[in-house]
């Protein structure tokens, strides 16, 4: 599940992505659909119907229904770092429990040990 919360700046652009994938071939289609999920955590499956087309129209719909929020740029803004913050203590925590586990080497940690019994390693 991607985001539902946008600004009318990120709705105009994935307006304008949609349209693109609607007149695009296979290749471009791909692109714009990861374009949307990379850049804007944008999933067209969260909002449209199976094994129909999801295009600008279909976007204004969900807007107007309000599936999709329209919010201030601040908001947004705040909600994406909320969201970069809790992504990398997540990961923290995986590598964290990774390394508990015996599944990874804390290689930080055997730097640590190493320039301890063998002096600092030297940067080229």
């Amino acid at each position: 599940m991607g985001r539902n919360k946008f600004s009318k700046r990120e709705i105009d652009i994935i307006g304008k992505l949609l349209s693109r994938k609607m007149s695009g071939n296979r290749y471009q289609q791909k692109m714009v659909r990861h374009t949307l999920r990379t850049v804007f955590d944008f999933n067209i499956s969260d909002f449209n119907v199976q094994g129909k087309a999801y295009g600008p129209a279909d976007l204004q719909e969900s807007v107007r229904k309000g599936h999709i929020q329209i919010l201030d740029d601040a908001t947004i803004e705040a909600m994406k770092q909320r969201y970069a913050e809790k992504k990398r203590r997540d990961e923290e925590l995986r590598q964290a429990e990774a390394v508990a586990a015996g599944e990874v080497v804390d290689w930080q940690e055997v730097l640590k040990q190493w320039e301890a019994e063998n002096g600092p390693v030297e940067q080229e």
